[in-house]
């Protein structure tokens, strides 16, 4: 996509709110890699597939910054429906609980900081919706973690599976070890009976994945 072409999706979209406007301000300024965070275009996505399929119970996987984790509660409609995110680096959490304390949909996130393996089951829900956006080498990993607590009729989405074009680049042997991750994942799920998916060409790529 050109940025052309990005600046005009953005003027014809619902603008960014004001404290996510800042809290991508702060990952660029305070934090390494902000190019991971979710930004304005996908983060309005996440909120409007969160209305679309109005889950009681999401699951993320990959907290980094926060912007997915708010766009994500942002788009709850039932009173009592929360948002589990998952973000192995501690050194993260203060950050993290700053912002969510601002976010005025703050108190639908539960944060938990450490390994989603260990964290996961004692969780103990059955989730409508997952949003996978953590370590690309795991991806074939957290997609078998997670399967098994996702609802008949629940969706995955997870993010970056074009990966900048790279599993196209490299269909014989991956360059490095997230392409790999995010190939194996991609070809996990293309030959999957149990699910249905699409991949939406939007930023890095983001596959849509209904567990029939």
């Amino acid at each position: 996509m050109t940025e052309q072409l990005e600046d005009y999706i953005l003027r014809h979209i619902d603008p960014e709110p004001s404290h996510l406007y800042k809290l991508d301000r702060d990952t660029h300024i305070r934090l390494l890699y902000p190019r991971m965070c979710s930004g304005h275009m996908q983060g309005r996505l996440l909120k409007m597939l969160v209305r679309m399929i109005r889950p009681r119970r999401v699951l993320e996987l990959g907290t980094y910054s926060g912007y997915s984790a708010q766009c994500l509660a942002e788009g709850l409609l039932d009173d009592d429906a929360v948002v589990h995110t998952i973000e192995i680096e501690d050194e993260l959490e203060d950050f993290l609980r700053e912002h969510f304390a601002q976010c005025p949909w703050g108190n639908r996130i539960k944060l938990h900081i450490g390994d989603a393996e260990q964290i996961l089951p004692a969780i103990d829900e059955t989730f409508d919706l997952v949003f996978i956006d953590a370590n690309k080498r795991q991806y074939p990993d957290y997609y078998r973690l997670v399967m098994p607590h996702v609802r008949q009729g629940g969706f995955i989405v997870a993010d970056n599976t074009l990966w900048d074009g790279k599993v196209a680049e490299h269909p014989a042997k991956a360059p490095d070890a997230q392409t790999a991750g995010i190939m194996r994942f991609n070809d996990m799920v293309a030959s999957d009976p149990g699910v249905e998916k699409v991949i939406v060409p939007l930023r890095d790529g983001l596959t849509i994945i209904y567990k029939k």
